[in-house]
């Protein structure tokens, strides 16, 4: 039986997969307030790119990252990563951040978008969770000739990917999903059938759709 077509939807292109990326980044202030904040979260390798890229004062602080990639990212950059939750998914999530970090001031580096409400769930847990949103997401469009063949696996690594990805297409029941979380799978058709990940990764992603 051949191989079927794999499609990857993050920016980033990765060998054994057709490139086919749903989103760009567009960093949306010129400046970050640290200054009542001794601890740091990032949600994603991008927020880390783009506080970088805005003051590189952020590697001052130690910092709680959620997901193998962001934690690389940080490390990459020479910040320090003080925790990573065995859960990255909502309310499990915030749970731990509010039993081990309770005493903290934290800052959430964020995009305009997000799956899940930290702050209003972290404020239930009498924890303040300062945020600024640092960078935004916009949707890259394609022309219908460069929908994704019949019976491909389409990887969609973040809601975003698949917002973007039904603006340019219609769902074609013969494809077949495969997402990186539990919050990136809520935002899938209905109809559409999916195998979500084993861990949080795009690597780990790849290995899931090579096995359908």
């Amino acid at each position: 039986m051949p191989q079927r077509a794999i499609y990857l939807l993050s920016p980033t292109s990765r060998e054994g997969t057709i490139s086919l990326p749903m989103i760009t980044f567009l960093i949306t202030v010129k400046s970050i307030d640290f200054s009542k904040s001794d601890t740091l979260i990032f949600t994603s390798k991008q927020a880390v790119i783009s506080a970088n890229a805005i003051n590189e004062n952020w590697k001052k602080y130690p910092c709680i990252a959620i997901g193998p990639a962001t934690k690389k990212q940080i490390e990459t950059l020479g910040g320090k990563v003080i925790y990573t939750p065995k859960d990255f998914y909502g309310e499990s999530l915030s749970a731990d951040i509010a039993h081990f970090f309770a005493d903290k001031k934290l800052l959430y580096l964020r995009p305009k978008e997000i799956s899940f409400d930290s702050k209003g769930f972290l404020e239930k847990e009498g924890i303040t969770l300062e945020e600024q949103i640092i960078y935004e997401t916009s949707c890259i469009e394609y022309e219908q000739k460069q929908r994704p063949v019949k019976n491909a696996i389409i990887i969609f690594t973040s809601p975003s990917t698949i917002h973007c990805f039904l603006k340019n297409f219609v769902w074609d029941e013969s494809y077949t999903a495969v997402v990186i979380g539990k919050a990136t799978k809520v935002h899938l058709p209905q109809n559409a059938h999916f195998v979500v990940a084993d861990e949080p990764s795009i690597a780990a992603c790849i290995k899931k759709a090579q096995t359908i």
